[in-house]
């Protein structure tokens, strides 16, 4: 019975493991680049929104209404692309 379920559970893995397998180099470079674009994307658009969050913070008192508007639609934008690089939206 050991046996039998130990033959099952590694063929089971090996099938899940054939994908990987399947990659030649230059797919797995071009995936390991997109992932790690999609990395300092994520990384960059999370720095943006801190920097607008801190602007905003500092209020009307350094900016106008105008300025804090525009400081406010460039984080609803930054925020917006962030969901759509992290597969929220």
């Amino acid at each position: 019975m050991k046996t039998s379920a130990c033959i099952v559970i590694s063929t089971f893995l090996m099938s899940a493991a054939v994908p990987v397998f399947a990659l030649d180099a230059s797919e797995q470079a071009r995936c390991n680049i997109s992932a790690h674009t999609c990395f300092n994307v994520t990384e960059n658009l999370q720095t943006r929104i801190a920097k607008l969050r801190a602007k905003i913070t500092m209020g009307e008192g350094n900016y106008s209404a105008k300025e804090m508007k525009m400081l406010e639609q460039k984080l609803q934008a930054a925020m917006d692309q962030l969901d759509k690089v992290e597969g929220n939206k």
